[in-house]
C-alpha cells in the first residue's frame, strides 16, 4: 500500500496554502463594471446564456468598489471621467486587476480630441487589453480567463507587505 492509497482511503488532502488561496481567488473574481460608452453593451452581453460569465465565477458584478477585485473599463474615457474612474479604482481592495475593453479605452480610438484620454494606462495599471470596436463578448471572456491565469500564478505573500492607502478623514462640526 503506497502513500497515495493511504491518503485517498482516509480522505486526507495535501497542498500548499498558496495553491488553495490562488485557486479560490481565481475562481471567484468579482468585476466592477465601468460601462462608460458603447462597449458596455457588449460587456452586458457576457451575462446572457449564450456567453454565460457565471461559468467562470464572475457573475457577481458589484456596483460598489469595496467588494470588487477586477475593474472592467468599457468605453471612451474623457479627462473629466478619468478622475471618477481613478477614484473608484483606489477604493477597490488589494489585490486588484484591470481590463481595458475596446479601442477607445485602450488608445482613445477614433477620438483624437483634447477631451479624450488616449489610453487609460496613463492613469491606471492595465493587466489585459481587449481589442475591438466594440469587442465581442467572447473576447471579454478570453480576457477574464487571462486574468484568472494571472491570479492563479500569484502567491498570497506577494500582497502581505503592501502599504495601506492613507484615508482622508473629514470632520464636521
Amino acid at each position: 500500500m503506497g502513500l497515495e492509497a493511504k491518503l485517498n482511503q482516509d480522505g486526507f488532502l495535501v497542498t500548499k496554502l498558496d495553491a488553495i488561496i490562488g485557486w479560490a481567488r481565481k475562481n471567484s473574481v468579482w468585476p466592477m463594471p465601468m460601462g462608460i460608452s458603447c462597449c458596455a453593451i457588449e460587456m452586458m452581453a457576457v451575462g446572457d446564456p449564450k456567453y454565460d460569465i457565471a461559468r467562470f465565477g464572475s457573475e457577481v458584478m458589484r456596483f460598489t468598489p469595496r467588494q470588487c477585485d477586477l475593474m472592467i473599463v468599457a468605453g471612451t474615457v474623457t479627462y473629466k471621467m478619468s478622475h471618477v474612474v481613478k477614484k473608484i479604482y483606489d477604493q477597490m481592495p488589494d489585490p486588484k486587476w484591470v481590463i481595458a475593453m475596446g479601442a477607445c479605452t485602450s488608445t482613445g480610438g477614433m477620438y483624437r480630441s483634447y477631451s479624450v484620454v488616449q489610453g487609460i494606462d496613463q492613469f491606471l495599471p492595465v493587466d489585459v487589453y481587449v481589442a475591438g470596436c466594440p469587442p465581442r463578448p467572447d473576447n471579454l471572456l478570453n480576457a477574464l480567463i487571462m486574468i484568472q491565469e494571472k491570479i492563479g500564478k500569484t502567491r498570497a505573500r506577494d500582497f502581505q507587505d503592501l502599504k495601506l492607502p492613507e484615508l482622508n478623514v473629514i470632520q464636521s462640526n
